[in-house]
């Protein structure tokens, strides 16, 4: 084993050791809710931390293993506010967010459609977007985190790598979610007003910060 990858299991067995952590994520595998990794985890800490986050918005509550990662990483009076449409992930995310040690006043968990929910969010409030949910939305999820963003404030998408690379053939029939993730892949590299990064941790995280 590489001296590397010898460095990055200890990083995992540390997530693991970590009872909140763990709880969290096999409570996602177990419901469906695809939890991040622990590598994709690590990263979303380190952006938090990186970007001295105060305000997050996090779409797609799951669990709460992203929450709890972002949460390590955030300046320790910040407040994150996560959006999911189902109350029982949101309980349970809530409950490991408490014993966690951030209470009411960190972590506002909103119920309902991101759709609904981020147009009611205030513009220019926030320093980081998490998405992570329905990839068909992310084009939609990318235009709405530009408005709630401060100027350096940064968007992070899940599952970036997890479109094919060539697009949908006549042999394949096309995937709308790969399909939007390709196109939010585009509009983001192709915006002057944005400098984005692929990084290549778990299914992949796209993160582009809004100048």
């Amino acid at each position: 084993m590489s001296w590397a990858r010898t460095e990055q299991t200890r990083f995992e067995q540390d997530a693991l050791e970590d009872p909140v952590l763990a709880e969290a994520h096999e409570a996602g595998v177990r419901s469906g809710a695809a939890p991040v990794d622990t590598a994709a985890g690590s990263a979303l800490r380190f952006l938090a931390a990186a970007t001295r986050a105060h305000s997050v918005v996090e779409v797609g509550t799951g669990c709460g293993t992203s929450g709890l990662w972002l949460l390590r990483g955030m300046a320790p009076e910040g407040i994150l506010t996560t959006v999911d449409v189902n109350g029982a992930h949101q309980d349970f995310a809530r409950g490991l967010f408490s014993r966690a040690g951030a209470g009411a006043g960190r972590a506002r968990l909103i119920r309902g459609a991101a759709s609904e929910v981020l147009p009611r969010l205030t513009d220019g409030g926030y320093d980081l977007v998490l998405i992570d949910a329905d990839a068909v939305s992310y084009p939609f999820y990318l235009e709405e985190a530009r408005r709630l963003l401060r100027p350096n404030g940064l968007v992070v998408f899940h599952n970036a790598m997890a479109a094919s690379p060539e697009p949908d053939g006549p042999l394949r029939a096309p995937d709308p979610g790969e399909t939007a993730v390709r196109e939010v892949i585009r509009m983001v590299r192709e915006d002057e007003s944005m400098v984005a990064l692929l990084l290549p941790v778990g299914p992949g995280l796209l993160a582009a910060i809004r100048s």
